[in-house]
């Protein structure tokens, strides 16, 4: 597991948005699963920037979703669907057919999931998936008490991650108490796993995946038993870490082919 940490939530996600272009360079037909929520939304603006200013293609880019609430339409206001195409979708130049969230709407919910791990599996597998971290140590929405080998399922949201995301609602009694997730095995098959994380809130959090004991109580846990975790924190988020002294001197003393 590398921990990067950068001075604030900008640079960490400008850092975060090199590590993705590199990815999509490199790779034929990339395969990105990516993230909702406030965490990733400057990563996606300078994913856009690179776009029009850099010529970033995205036109063999396929993206899979982690996860969408059930019983919203892609059309909802609140849908994972309608933040992506808002916050980066239309604004490069990806192919529709490419792009796999998903389906809040799925009327056969288990046979659904079945399905989004085929599609996966179909692309080759993720060359890299994008975390953001719940407070309480979940990632996608794979609450504490989550099976770390769990696949694509619905899941019940627990009373934290429903008030974490009422502002997106408008108010807690209007958010979903279900959601379709990639499970954490699906998510430790990714080639790179990238979790962003960023502000005060976020400390413990990123201190018990870290250091703590790998446990179903923090799901972000699992990412240490993965071959190619990074974490970029700001330095706010790292501020429980015991080690954070280290890291950052492992970090200013990577050989230069291994720099972004």
């Amino acid at each position: 597991m590398e921990v990067i940490i950068q001075p604030n939530s900008e640079q960490a996600s400008l850092l975060a948005a090199r590590l993705v272009k590199k990815i999509i360079m490199e790779k034929k037909k990339p395969v990105l699963g990516l993230p909702t929520g406030n965490t990733p939304l400057p990563l996606y603006r300078h994913l856009v920037k690179m776009h029009r200013e850099e010529g970033l293609d995205f036109s063999q880019v396929v993206t899979f979703n982690l996860d969408e609430y059930v019983g919203l339409s892609p059309d909802h206001p609140a849908s994972f669907h309608y933040f992506m195409w808002k916050n980066l979708f239309s604004q490069v130049n990806i192919r529709p057919e490419n792009v796999h969230i998903p389906d809040g709407l799925a009327s056969d919910v288990e046979a659904y999931c079945r399905q989004y791990e085929e599609e996966i599996k179909a692309a080759g597998g993720l060359d890299i998936q994008i975390l953001g971290l719940g407070t309480d140590g979940h990632i996608g929405f794979n609450e504490p008490t989550s099976s770390l080998k769990s696949r694509t399922r619905i899941k019940t949201l627990t009373e934290q991650t429903r008030k974490d995301n009422a502002l997106f609602f408008g108010a807690e009694e209007n958010v979903p108490y279900h959601a379709i997730t990639m499970g954490i095995g699906t998510i430790l098959e990714a080639k790179v796993c990238l979790l962003i994380a960023f502000g005060k809130k976020k400390a413990t959090a990123i201190a018990r995946t870290v250091e703590g004991p790998v446990t179903s109580m923090v799901p972000a846990s699992a990412l240490q038993f993965h071959p190619k975790a990074i974490i970029v924190v700001d330095e706010e988020a790292a501020s429980e870490l015991r080690l954070a002294n280290y890291y950052q001197w492992v970090y200013d003393h990577k050989p230069e082919w291994q720099k972004v």
